[in-house]
């Protein structure tokens, strides 16, 4: 028989992510916060100054010349849209960096039991001064949330942190995600977490200020 997928089948469609560029902004406890896709002319060489941190590049092994980081963002965006690089923008400033992938589609499959639609997310914070005080869980939170309400068939967020990265795994624990197991993966030895609909919290009140444009200082 043939593993042919039709063309109904919904992991075959252009945007197998529900359109994170038009998720648009959201208000969080630390401010308003946007995810926007990188592109081949928007965030690359602010990302690979950030590979460069010697914090990150422990643990995502990008660090040297602009070339390797672009390497890495062009297989996703070259990935029929399996997974959609972006600059986490807080009070319109670029801050961090996410990765929003398809975990069903994706080889991590191999190693879990996924279920259909299941999100991942990688993510860092671009500088030192924004680490170590709580931002990165608020954000998140936010951000899984965010994937939760975006994509009304994803049954939860799948994170695989590597099994030395105590700073991460602590946000991942105190912003609502559980243990599954540990998996050795080909780069890592990979602690799995998932955070499922049961834990979506409240978002803050207040008015979300409309959104104007994403061409904002520091995207180059």
């Amino acid at each position: 028989m043939s593993t042919t997928k039709g063309h109904d089948d919904p992991s075959t469609t252009a945007d197998l992510l529900d359109g994170v560029a038009d998720w648009g902004p959201t208000l969080c406890h630390v401010g308003i916060f946007h995810l926007i896709p990188v592109t081949f002319d928007r965030g690359i060489p602010l990302v690979a100054r950030w590979m460069n941190d010697p914090v990150v590049a422990a643990f995502w092994d990008l660090a040297g010349p602009e070339i390797r980081t672009t390497r890495h963002i062009r297989v996703q965006l070259q990935g029929g849209g399996r997974s959609v690089p972006c600059l986490g923008v807080l009070n319109g400033t670029p801050m961090s960096y996410w990765e929003i992938y398809r975990a069903d589609l994706d080889p991590l499959a191999r190693y879990y039991p996924a279920l259909p639609h299941d999100t991942g997310l990688h993510l860092l914070i671009g500088d030192a001064r924004d680490r170590g005080r709580g931002l990165g869980g608020v954000l998140l939170r936010t951000v899984a949330d965010l994937i939760l309400e975006k994509r009304p068939d994803c049954p939860r967020v799948i994170a695989e942190p590597d099994v030395r990265n105590a700073p991460s795994l602590r946000i991942f624990y105190t912003s609502g995600f559980e243990c599954i197991g540990e998996v050795d993966l080909p780069s890592k030895r990979a602690v799995l977490v998932t955070r499922d609909r049961d834990s979506l919290c409240p978002p803050p009140e207040g008015r979300l200020p409309q959104f104007t444009d994403p061409n904002l200082p520091g995207f180059s």
